[in-house]
C-alpha cells in the first residue's frame, strides 16, 4: 500500500542512497590521492635526507679531527651509522627510471662511509696526512652525493608531473560529475516532489470540495477518494461525520418538535396551575391575618396566645423565602427560637431547652432552613416518643479553620441500620416534618453544595444515649 508515509520514506531513501554514493566515491579518490601524494613526499624527503647526513657526516668528523675527544668521536659514528642506514633504507626508491643512478648514490654513500672511517683510524694512529687525505675523498664524495640527489629530486618531478597533471584533471572531471550529479538529482526530485504534491493536493481538493458541500447543508452526496491511503482514510472519517451529522440533525428536528409539543403542554399547565392558585388563599394574607389575630389576643389580654400566633407567623414569613437564599447562623437560630416556642407551648414541662451559644460565631453565612429541620427531627424521633420528654440542647463554638453547631437530644438514640435510613435520600423522600418537610439528607446536600465540601456533618448516635448531629461549617463566610 503505497501511502504518503511511504512516499516520503522513499524519497528519503533516494536522497540518501544518491549522496551516500557521492560521498564514498569522493572519499574513495581522496584518500588514494593522499596516499600517492604521501609517497612522493616520503621519496622526495628520503632522498634528501641522504644529502643531508652525508654533510652532518663530514661536519662531525672535522670536529673530531679538530678536537679528538670521546663525544665528537661519539657523535661521529652516530651520524655515519645513520648515514649506512639511510643507505640501506633507500632501496624501495628504486624504480625503472632511476635504477642505475639510485645504484650509484648508495655505493657513493657507503664509499663516504668507509673514507671517513679511513680518516679516523689514521687520526687515532696520529698519521695526520693520509687522514686529511681521506677526509678530501670523503668531501669529494659527499659533493657527488648531493650532485646525484639533486639529479634524483630532478627526475622524480619529471616522473611524478604526469600525475600531478593526472590530479589536475581528476579535479576537474570530479567538479563536472558533482554538476551533472546535482543536475539530475535535482530533476529527480523535482519530478518525485511534482508526483507527491499532485498526489497529496488531489485529494485534498476533493476534500476541500466536499467540505464545502457539508458546510452548506447537503448530507446527501458520498465522499470517497477512490485510493487507499491517508487521505482515503480522512475522507471515510469525513463520510462517517456527514452521515452522523445528517442523523443528528433529523433527531434535533424531531426533538425540536417534540420540544414545541411540550413547550405548549406546559403553557397549558400553567395557566391550569393559575387558575388553581386563584382559588387558594395567598400565603400572604395568611401571613397579615395571623399578624391581626396576635395584635387582637394581646389587646384582648391572650397574651400566650398572641405571643404563639406571632411565633407561628413569624416561622411562616421565614420558610416563605426561596431554599436558595444565604442567611447568616443568628437568623437560623432566631427562627429556631420560635419554633421552640411554639414546642415549649406544646410539651410544658416535658420540654428542657439548653442553649450554649458563642455570639462572636453568629455571623457566619449558610444556607437557609438548616438547624430547623434538625430540631424537628429531635422532636419527632427522640421527644416525642418519651412520655417524660426530654432535652434539647442547641451549642455554637468556634474552632480555628470551622464553626461547630451541634443539636443534641437526650432520645433513645439510633443503632446503625436506623442511621443509614436517616441519612438516605429514599428516607427524606418521606419525610414529614412538622412545618419545613425537609429531611436531614436534604441539608447535608444543600451545605455541601453551599460550602464545596464532603465532610460537613458527623452524626453520634447510641441505643439508650441520645443523639448529637455535628454541622462543621468552614469558617471565611461572614454576613
Amino acid at each position: 500500500m503505497k501511502t504518503i508515509r511511504s512516499k516520503m520514506m522513499m524519497l528519503s531513501i533516494l536522497i540518501w542512497v544518491i549522496m551516500a554514493i557521492i560521498w564514498l566515491s569522493t572519499s574513495i579518490y581522496n584518500q588514494r590521492t593522499v596516499e600517492k601524494y604521501n609517497e612522493i613526499l616520503q621519496r622526495y624527503m628520503q632522498m634528501n635526507q641522504a644529502s643531508q647526513l652525508s654533510q652532518q657526516s663530514l661536519t662531525t668528523l672535522n670536529k673530531y679531527r679538530m678536537s679528538p675527544t670521546l663525544e665528537s668521536l661519539n657523535q661521529y659514528v652516530s651520524d655515519n651509522s645513520s648515514l649506512l642506514r639511510t643507505k640501506t633504507e633507500m632501496g624501495w626508491l628504486r624504480n625503472t627510471s632511476n635504477n642505475m643512478l639510485l645504484g650509484n648514490l648508495q655505493n657513493m654513500l657507503e664509499s663516504q662511509a668507509e673514507a671517513m672511517d679511513l680518516a679516523v683510524r689514521f687520526q687515532k694512529d696520529n698519521d695526520e696526512e693520509n687522514a686529511a687525505k681521506q677526509f678530501d675523498e670523503a668531501s669529494n664524495i659527499s659533493k657527488y652525493i648531493s650532485e646525484t640527489t639533486l639529479t634524483l629530486l630532478s627526475g622524480e618531478q619529471n616522473t611524478y608531473d604526469a600525475f600531478y597533471r593526472k590530479i589536475i584533471k581528476r579535479s576537474e572531471n570530479i567538479k563536472k560529475m558533482g554538476l551533472w550529479t546535482l543536475a539530475l538529482v535535482s530533476l529527480l526530485l523535482l519530478l518525485f516532489s511534482y508526483r507527491f504534491v499532485d498526489s497529496v493536493t488531489q485529494p485534498l481538493l476533493k476534500l476541500t470540495l466536499s467540505a464545502r458541500e457539508l458546510s452548506r447543508g447537503n448530507f446527501k452526496n458520498p465522499i470517497d477518494l477512490g485510493n487507499n491511503d491517508e487521505m482515503a482514510f480522512l475522507a471515510k472519517t469525513l463520510d462517517s461525520m456527514r452521515l452522523k451529522i445528517g442523523h443528528f440533525i433529523d433527531d434535533i428536528q424531531s426533538k425540536a418538535q417534540l420540544e414545541y409539543d411540550l413547550h405548549r403542554h406546559k403553557l397549558m399547565l400553567k395557566e391550569s396551575e393559575l387558575k388553581s392558585l386563584q382559588s387558594q388563599i395567598n400565603p400572604h394574607f395568611l401571613f397579615n391575618t395571623l399578624n391581626m389575630l396576635s395584635k387582637e389576643a394581646y389587646l384582648a389580654g391572650a397574651g400566650k396566645t398572641s405571643e404563639l400566633i406571632s411565633s407561628v407567623a413569624g416561622m411562616l414569613r421565614y420558610n416563605l423565602r426561596k431554599l436558595d437564599s444565604r442567611v447568616s447562623l443568628k437568623d437560623e437560630l432566631e427562627v429556631l427560637e420560635e419554633y421552640l416556642t411554639i414546642q415549649k407551648a406544646r410539651f410544658g414541662d416535658r420540654l428542657q431547652v439548653v442553649r450554649e451559644i458563642d455570639e462572636d460565631a453568629l455571623g457566619i453565612e449558610l444556607p437557609i432552613l438548616i438547624l430547623q429541620p434538625l430540631a424537628e427531627n429531635a422532636f419527632i424521633y427522640a421527644i416525642e416518643p418519651a412520655e417524660e420528654g426530654g432535652t434539647l440542647t442547641i451549642r455554637v463554638k468556634q474552632e480555628e479553620k470551622h464553626i461547630l453547631v451541634q443539636v443534641q437530644d437526650t432520645g433513645q438514640g439510633m443503632d446503625e441500620e436506623q442511621l443509614n435510613r436517616l441519612l438516605s435520600q429514599t428516607e427524606n423522600s418521606i419525610y414529614k416534618g412538622h412545618s419545613t418537610g425537609i429531611g436531614i439528607w436534604n441539608v447535608i446536600h444543600r451545605l455541601q453544595l453551599f460550602y464545596g465540601v464532603e465532610e460537613i456533618i458527623e452524626i453520634e448516635s447510641h441505643l439508650g444515649a441520645g443523639t448529637c448531629i455535628t454541622l462543621k461549617l468552614p469558617r471565611g463566610q461572614v454576613v
